[in-house]
């Protein structure tokens, strides 16, 4: 199964991508902005999936959305989740 997750942009490159970083983890992917309707910041929240961003999202929809995915992972691996 393959999930979009919110991730905060930290550093805008070239070409379009971005380096962004999976909720408060020291894991960080780089995704593509080109399917953004407005330009990207550095410190905005976007949805991730299959390396690209979908949209964007408030500060507070993408802790309401890393939290519900935090208790999916720990309900389901009765462990804390990585992010």
């Amino acid at each position: 199964m393959c999930l979009a997750i919110p991730a905060q942009i930290v550093e805008l490159q070239e070409a379009g991508m971005a380096r962004v970083r999976v909720g408060s983890s020291e894991t960080y992917l780089t995704a593509s902005m080109m399917l953004l309707p407005e330009e990207p910041r550095v410190g905005d929240y976007v949805i991730v999936h299959a390396g690209f961003a979908l949209h964007a999202l408030t500060p507070e929809e993408a802790e309401e959305n890393l939290r519900a995915l935090r208790e999916l992972v720990e309900a389901d691996e009765g462990c804390p989740a990585p992010f």
